[in-house]
């Protein structure tokens, strides 16, 4: 009499039956998981499937599929600080994926091309109000015009941009970039009204007839401190600096320049001054561990001769030079006064040490709270305590960074788009952590990150020329395939070429694969040798 665990695997019908026979104890599945890169992106880019497409050299697919979640990828590929890179598996083996680098490539590739955004199919005859046409209303304005709204951002500046035309220096981000990405989203028919400061929210709403509000403003005024000063010193706001700046506006500072802060804009500032003959020190009561600036920002200051105080403050301004306090840090971290004194040499000061929301126009409108220098949002749809009003970027709490701030005007469209529906907006369920220990990336070998060329020292403080080169086509392929591709399938065939029992079927290019499990034993050599950790063995349920 044959035994009947054998008939069955002998028995196709029996098999399917008793679903992969009585002896088999564990499954292989597929799992999709996040890749940290992806989950780190303020932005919410689909950051691994851009750099599959891109690695196949697939340009304007992978264009596509990273202007899903953002919309000025060669503006972004210049200013973002690419924490994704800080978080990316690939650094466990050498070093992380140039994904900044690439995406660059990608932006400058679309402009390059005169790649367009696709118009909507259909108009919902809705209309969305945007206030400010920073990272994040042009964000909002992007996503809301693809679900087929009419939307019209007010902006009070010249020019449209925000903070990236009047506060990020040219030499970072060339102004043609920006204008060239933000055309783009204007053919597709979102309108632009500049010189336009509005007074009264609920009035512009009223009058323009608009279903809908998203507030965009950015933090446009610089704090300020208060320093003893002389009849002759002069003491300036970093944001009226670099504004006067971009602007090509004549400015009066003088040779030595102390800038009073730690951040971004302090170093902004510093080696903005340098190149219009200045001779700028950063000056900060902290040391360089603490320093929130940027590291690379500040490794390029640094070269480009600027000098820094550390551990110091400004406690007085005295004609032509500064009084100057000794700190020290404590147990915690924060710097503490030592009553030593010195005299640094200065004509100027630039006030640096962070910039707040103008909430006066917000106050004006009954029930819409604010909290510190911010409006207050349901986190989940960024819609505020006034129905119908939205708000994104440096308007609500958290990172104030521009992709942060693309990242919050996806969700407020989104939100706004459910509102418009009489919906409520709910994010995604996130797929779990694509950890490197559960990957088996054996047969990588090592690939040293490709490092972007820069502009010579020598011209750098001479010119506001962009700093910072692009990748060449063929390094932004090698860059692209240095990707892990963690914890989703890459189609390398490893899983199909080593199961022993032939039950990993293909199913074509950009399909993947699924198993047979009337053949499959079970034993797991696929998820042994798959480099993402995209097979996962399971039990099995009988």
């Amino acid at each position: 009499m044959m035994n009947k665990s054998f008939a069955a695997t002998l028995n196709p019908a029996t098999s399917l039956a008793n679903k992969t026979g009585s002896w088999r104890t564990l499954r292989p599945i597929n799992v999709f998981k996040l890749p940290p890169c992806n989950k780190q992106c303020p932005a919410g880019e689909n950051i691994q499937q851009w750099l599959y497409f891109a690695g196949e050299g697939d340009y304007e697919h992978a264009w596509r599929v990273l202007t899903e979640n953002n919309p000025l990828p060669a503006c972004m590929g210049r200013v973002c600080y690419h924490t994704c890179e800080s978080k990316c598996n690939r650094g466990f083996l050498d070093e992380s994926v140039g994904i900044n680098s690439v995406e660059r490539f990608l932006g400058d590739y679309a402009i390059e091309h005169n790649l367009s955004f696709k118009k909507p199919t259909r108009e919902t005859g809705k209309r969305v109000l945007i206030i400010g046409s920073g990272p994040a209303g042009l964000s909002a304005a992007y996503q809301l015009r693809r679900f087929g709204h009419t939307v019209h951002i007010l902006e009070m500046a010249a020019e449209p941009g925000g903070m990236m035309r009047y506060g990020i220096p040219v030499y970072r981000l060339p102004r043609n970039i920006l204008d060239a990405e933000i055309k783009r989203l204007t053919d597709m028919g979102i309108t632009i009204e500049c010189n336009h400061k509005v007074e009264d929210i609920l009035k512009e709403k009223e009058e323009g007839h608009y279903d809908a509000v998203i507030l965009g403003m950015g933090a446009s005024i610089s704090t300020n401190v208060d320093i003893p000063q002389g009849d002759t010193t002069h003491v300036l706001n970093a944001l009226t600096v670099l504004g006067d700046i971009a602007s090509h506006t004549d400015i009066e500072v003088g040779r030595r320049v102390a800038v009073y802060g730690g951040g971004n804009t302090a170093v902004d500032v510093a080696r903005s001054l340098r190149r219009l003959g200045a001779e700028p020190i950063i000056v900060y009561r902290r040391n360089r561990d603490k320093m929130p600036a940027n590291e690379e920002e500040m490794d390029g200051a640094i070269e480009e001769g600027i000098q820094v105080k550390w551990l110091s403050t400004i406690t007085n301004a005295q004609k032509d030079s500064l009084k100057i306090e000794k700190m020290k840090l404590n147990d915690q971290g924060w710097p503490e006064p030592t009553g030593e004194y010195e005299d640094l040499p200065a004509d100027a000061v630039v006030l640096a040490i962070g910039q707040n929301v103008d909430l006066s126009v917000c106050k004006k409108v009954e029930g819409l709270q604010t909290e510190k220098d911010a409006v207050t949002i349901d986190k989940e749809t960024m819609q505020t305590t006034v129905a119908g009003i939205f708000a994104a970027g440096d308007m609500v709490p958290g990172t104030r960074t521009v992709t942060a701030a693309i990242g919050m005007g996806k969700h407020a469209a989104r939100g706004v788009n459910a509102y418009l529906k009489g919906e409520v907006y709910k994010r995604a369920e996130k797929h779990e952590d694509a950890k490197f220990e559960d990957m088996h990336p054996w047969y990588y070998t090592d690939a040293p990150k490709t490092v972007r060329p820069q502009l010579e020292l020598a011209r750098r403080t001479q010119t506001f020329d962009e700093v910072q080169h692009g990748l060449t086509e063929e390094n932004a392929i090698f860059e692209a395939r240095r990707c892990l591709s963690c914890g989703n399938c890459m189609e390398c065939d490893n899983c199909y070429g080593v199961c022993p029992d032939s039950a990993v079927i293909k199913l074509g290019p950009g399909k993947g694969y699924e198993f047979n499990y009337d053949y499959c034993k079970g034993c797991g050599v696929c998820a042994q040798e798959c480099p993402c950790g995209h097979i996962k063995m399971v039990p099995e349920k009988i």
